[in-house]
């Protein structure tokens, strides 16, 4: 049986410069995260979100998190943000 992986995409290259500003220790481990697991059950390994940021979930990654939304139909998971968590929740897209 064949498991078809969910493609990766960046809001508009917001989320892939978020990636270029982390420290490298954690911008490897954030890629990893991405790339080997939300690839595969995107739903399934992160947070879903609610209230206003309804429609997204949250990958934890040490104190940093990926925020990301699912688009089934299309099998992509597109990264809308990519931060520390004290502050990526304000810059989560409306």
């Amino acid at each position: 049986m064949e498991i078809k992986l969910y493609q990766i995409d960046f809001l508009d290259g917001v989320a892939e410069r978020d990636l270029l500003t982390l420290p490298v220790t954690i911008e490897r481990r954030v890629k990893k995260a991405i790339w080997g697991r939300l690839t595969v059950s995107p739903d399934k390994l992160g947070k879903q979100l609610s209230h206003e940021f309804k429609g997204y979930f949250s990958l934890r990654v040490g104190d940093y998190r990926v925020i990301y939304r699912i688009e089934v139909l299309e099998r992509k998971v597109l990264i809308t943000a990519i931060g520390h968590r004290r502050d990526i929740y304000k810059r989560v897209p409306e």
